[in-house]
């Protein structure tokens, strides 16, 4: 919920969630959270993650954003997933444990603070108590020994406490805080307790002070971490080719790219020298350029129109016996040599270009 103090004559209330924006008012708010609820998690009793987002902008407000997180269910219901607690353990733990976030632990007058589980959660992230602040409900309910558990703190509230009265039934706004405000004054164990820590209007006051007080803590760093992340993409925007004005910039910058090619060709094909790709072995040209030209070699053989089964040399010598001619003898004429050396060139004579392809 994010309450934005705004002098508008009548307030307005926003619902967002997926990128919905859902008109509402203060009557129908409910109504709006539940339709959109059952849109999220279903009609039944399952839960979602997606946050509903309620921006309320009103006269009179305190300018805080709150984020309500879901209480904790131990033991699933009919209907509801079996590992509803730890889907809702994962989703508090999740908001609370950034640094910049106040833990508001909601507790019931009721109840021993020492065994409430959401006391123990928000201590395994803010063991120190330095940023929980914990509320006290029901306090017309439950009111004998109040006043000492909260002037005890025997949990580690860092931020200490604040007791309210939760408005009933069909009460305004207005007219709950009246009554609590007589309440805290008037009742004998409760009118004991400090005024500092009683009442919506202070805890409203207390939050909008944390808050501010843990934006200016943060702010210093949150700027930083901004200026070293723009640092870092200047420096990787400077590294950018410049810009190309004219035709001259460009066959410029082609010939420094025709250049920087001609390099790295020469250090990987020539020398051998492949220490930016230590891992990538197809970058290792010199030893594949090898492997290469060994399975030519076998391509160049096998590709040969001679056969191991033929008998050797018989082709030559059909060859010879179809050009006798008066000559010496065993030397085989210029004519049928070129013959046989073309026909043997032919039989091979895609290979040589198939291996400059691979190449």
């Amino acid at each position: 919920m994010r309450l934005q103090n705004h002098s508008l004559p009548k307030p307005e209330l926003v619902l967002e969630y997926n990128d919905k924006h859902v008109p509402t008012d203060e009557a129908h708010v409910s109504e709006a959270i539940f339709a959109a609820t059952d849109e999220l998690a279903g009609s039944g009793k399952g839960i979602s993650n997606t946050p509903l987002t309620l921006i309320v902008k009103k006269n009179g407000v305190p300018d805080l954003t709150m984020i309500d997180l879901p209480g904790i269910t131990r033991v699933p219901v009919q209907g509801q997933p079996l590992d509803i607690y730890d889907q809702v353990v994962n989703t508090i733990m999740e908001y609370i444990k950034p640094e910049e976030s106040i833990i508001l632990n909601v507790l019931s007058a009721a109840v021993d603070f020492s065994t409430c589980e959401s006391i123990r959660m928000s201590q395994t992230v803010d063991k120190t108590g330095a940023r929980t602040l914990a509320v006290v409900t029901k306090v017309d309910m439950f009111p004998d020994g109040l006043c000492e558990k909260v002037n005890a703190d025997d949990v580690n509230i860092g931020l200490g406490y604040v007791c309210v009265r939760n408005r009933i039934g069909d009460e305004s706004y207005e007219e709950a805080r009246e009554k609590e405000a007589k309440l805290f004054k008037t009742h004998k164990l409760l009118s004991n307790i400090d005024k500092s820590i009683v009442g919506i209007p202070v805890l409203a006051e207390k939050l909008v002070q944390l808050q501010a007080a843990s934006i200016s803590k943060i702010l210093p760093e949150i700027v930083k971490k901004i200026n070293d992340k723009l640092d870092s993409q200047l420096s990787k925007l400077e590294k950018f080719p410049r810009k190309l004005t004219s035709s001259v910039d460009v066959m410029s910058a082609f010939m420094d790219v025709i250049g920087l090619t001609r390099e790295s060709l020469c250090k990987i094909l020539l020398k051998g020298e492949f220490d930016k790709y230590p891992d990538d072995k197809q970058m290792h040209c010199t030893a594949r350029l090898v492997e290469m030209l060994d399975l030519y070699s076998n391509d160049l053989r096998q590709g040969s129109e001679s056969s191991a089964e033929e008998k050797f040399l018989m082709e030559e010598i059909k060859v010879l016996e179809e050009t006798k001619r008066i000559g010496l003898p065993n030397f085989m004429p210029r004519t049928v040599f070129l013959t046989r050396l073309h026909s043997k060139v032919e039989s091979i004579s895609s290979i040589p270009i198939k291996f400059i392809d691979k190449v």
